[in-house]
């Protein structure tokens, strides 16, 4: 789990909310998150599990947590996890202790799933508030792919076929934001407000 932000005292009474990020491949939430960590935001941000493997440029425990496909397998056996994917043969998860400890102690958490992770998390908790990155164009999410180089040619096909689908998932979420290309900032805030006008909200509709 990484570091807790308490800039910010929040009005007695008011519950923690679990905000989940996610987006199509390529559209920068990575980046988005990384800048707002940087603000004096409130947030607990959970560290996600893969197996697929580590990147020369990835921290084991900072970018993700890191294990086999054994030891995944044993988490989704003794339900360990608040939801699992596998995408592209690897498999993704949130580990489900660290977001009901965060929130138990009364902390915000923001978690990053890919798209079809959403629906699993909202199952086992409906009160979650969704939020969904997009670029401004399917031709810019497109062209961020292949600048990330980190693909074989099939594999970076299959990428962007299933994020131009992985964009019809849009309505679905509560709220867009766009991230446009070189003004991370603009993303950011508008995640701030919207952490805002939920924290500001009276009763969930």
């Amino acid at each position: 789990m990484s570091t807790v932000h308490d800039a910010f005292d929040r009005p007695s009474g008011t519950r923690p909310v679990l905000f989940v990020l996610s987006g199509p491949s390529g559209v920068g939430k990575d980046a988005v998150l990384s800048r707002l960590k940087q603000t004096p935001v409130p947030l607990t941000y959970i560290v996600t599990m893969t197996t697929r493997p580590r990147r020369a440029s990835e921290v084991d425990g900072k970018d993700y947590h890191f294990v086999s496909k054994t030891d995944f397998k044993t988490l989704i056996e003794c339900d360990g996890l608040l939801e699992w994917a596998e995408v592209y043969g690897n498999y993704y998860g949130v580990p489900a202790n660290d977001v009901e400890t965060s929130l138990a102690r009364g902390c915000d958490v923001m978690v990053k799933v890919d798209i079809q992770g959403v629906a699993n998390i909202l199952r086992k908790k409906p009160g979650a508030v969704t939020i969904f990155l997009v670029p401004p164009s399917k031709d810019e999410l497109f062209t961020r792919l292949k600048q990330r180089k980190t693909e074989t040619e099939a594999s970076l096909e299959i990428r962007m076929n299933t994020a131009a689908k992985e964009m019809e998932a849009m309505n679905t979420f509560d709220y867009a934001v766009v991230n446009p290309e070189g003004n991370l900032d603009r993303a950011v805030a508008d995640i701030q407000s919207i952490i805002t006008a939920e924290k500001c909200r009276i009763r969930k509709q």
